[in-house]
């Protein structure tokens, strides 16, 4: 026979107090005041930076006028601040129209000075802080020009009009800037086959722009191992009125001359938003129809 169950007692007797009623509650762990966790956020900050920059982006600042009008890097102008995507190259190579960002190869840098860094470790502090985000040039030497042909094409110029040819076909090249009418005697270079794993790159501002066409003394000497490439140029952050895609038009696609205008290519897009408010309200009237018969 099982034991009987003891009664309850009533509110106010004895034994109807639970067990730990009248215990203090247990004190919280104290939280540290936010002069003392700021230190830290700013640290984890930081370290997240860093290591975004390494490896995913990186902002970048544009020191020169050679990418004109694509970047902004004129004299007497806020510099483009851009920021540079790392992770594409790691699966693909880049392709012609890209924008790139490579550490200038030997030929490049072979003659020229070193920059003549400060001593001050509070200053070389800030310059590298400032690199990181893109408020100073960075330490290294670093360009950013426009991919024209890719390891085993021939590039050359210039056919009676003046433009690039790749492989004996002339680019459509919309994004150059010219100081003055095109074409210019100073693009003009003999062909040059771009080896394998390399890259022939130029600046927009053509006539503004020592490229692969000059560095290294030209040809095969100007082009850019694809292993020097730290990445491709995104998005322009800064300034807010430049915020916007930077162009990575392929110059040696068939010419948009051959489609339709822009504003007929707008037409599916006009069509299919004007279409889709009364198909919206069609859509609504079979659902209320339904319901009513439900």
């Amino acid at each position: 026979m099982a034991d009987p169950i003891p009664p309850v007692p009533a509110p106010g007797e004895p034994g109807s107090e639970r067990p730990g009623a009248d215990e203090p509650p247990k004190k919280g762990r104290r939280k540290r005041p936010f002069w003392q966790e700021l230190p830290i956020l700013i640290g984890i900050a930081l370290v997240l930076t860093i290591l975004i920059q390494q490896f995913v982006a990186k902002v970048f600042l544009i020191p020169s006028a050679s990418m004109e009008t694509t970047l902004h890097g004129c004299d007497g102008c806020f510099g483009d601040r851009v920021v540079v995507d790392r992770v594409t190259y790691d699966f693909t190579d880049p392709a012609p129209g890209d924008v790139i960002v490579f550490r200038g190869p030997q030929p490049w840098t072979a003659n020229e000075i070193a920059p003549q860094e400060s001593g001050n470790v509070f200053t070389k502090a800030l310059r590298g802080l400032g690199s990181l985000v893109g408020f100073a040039p960075p330490d290294e030497r670093d360009f950013v020009k426009r991919v024209i042909a890719v390891g085993g094409q021939t590039v050359q110029c210039c056919d009676p009009k003046g433009r690039v040819l790749v492989d004996g076909k002339p680019l459509d090249e919309p994004y150059i800037h010219w100081l003055d009418q095109p074409p210019s005697v100073r693009q003009t270079f003999p062909p040059v086959t771009v080896p394998k794993g390399s890259l022939w790159v130029m600046g927009d501002n053509r006539e503004n722009s020592c490229d692969s066409r000059c560095q290294g003394g030209g040809g095969v000497n100007g082009t850019v191992p694809v292993d020097d490439v730290i990445g491709k140029a995104r998005v322009i952050v800064l300034p807010p009125s430049r915020w916007g895609g930077v162009s990575d038009h392929d110059p040696q696609a068939a010419p948009a001359a051959l489609g339709a205008p822009a504003w007929q290519q707008g037409i599916p897009l006009g069509a299919g938003a004007l279409l889709a408010f009364p198909t919206l309200a069609a859509g609504r009237g079979v659902r209320r129809k339904l319901s009513k018969q439900d």
